[in-house]
């Protein structure tokens, strides 16, 4: 166990002949590479690994409100980033705290909207479908609800959920089925669920 603990994570310095090609940093290269990427990124500039992210993104956005400093949003942004999301929208308050996101949010675009009503124009501006993701009643089970194709999965703040603001402009309010004694998840893990479930739709 303890060599285990003791691990190094990533790769040492890169043996000599290094690779060719302008997305190699030669910093890395020489260094070693302890970044929190996949082995196909390893070495790799971080502008590089953005630009390749890009290429393929999937046209689903992700959103949070965050009125009280949330503690989720890291979640949600490390969530983002494992699933390919096109961008995170941080609704309400800029700051946030960025230690849950493992630096996952140097590779994820990030876009602030002060108010729910200019997150909401800007989603129309792009005609981005506005999905809430809570267990209110009348929402419609996840599991069984087609999820657009080109849309915002959007979760409230932590303990009273999606405010009514964002309530009157969804489209749609999908809730995650349970089966056990708490009446909620916590917002990072509804992201997870709802993220993928959209991937099991669209991208499988």
């Amino acid at each position: 166990m303890a060599d285990y603990l003791d691990a190094e994570v990533g790769l040492g310095p890169h043996p000599l002949p290094w690779p060719q090609g302008d997305h190699y940093d030669p910093e890395l290269l020489r260094d070693g590479d302890r970044r929190n990427v996949l082995d196909t990124y390893r070495y790799w500039r971080r502008e590089a690994i953005v630009a390749d992210l890009d290429s393929r993104r999937h046209p689903f956005h992700v959103a949070i409100e965050n009125w009280q400093h949330d503690l989720n949003i890291g979640t949600v942004v490390r969530n983002a980033n494992a699933f390919l999301a096109s961008a995170v929208h941080i609704v309400g308050q800029r700051k946030w705290n960025r230690r849950g996101a493992m630096v996952t949010d140097r590779y994820q675009h990030l876009e602030h909207h002060p108010t729910v009503e200019d997150f909401v124009g800007s989603m129309a501006d792009r005609d981005i479908l506005v999905v809430g993701v809570d267990n209110l009643p009348g929402a419609q089970p996840i599991e069984t609800t087609a999820l657009p194709r080109k849309c915002v999965l959007v979760f409230g703040q932590e303990g009273p959920g999606l405010s009514p603001e964002v309530r009157e402009s969804a489209e749609l309010v999908l809730s995650i089925t349970q089966f056990g004694s708490t009446r909620s998840i916590n917002a990072g893990v509804a992201s997870g669920i709802a993220m993928h479930t959209w991937i099991r739709q669209h991208a499988i």
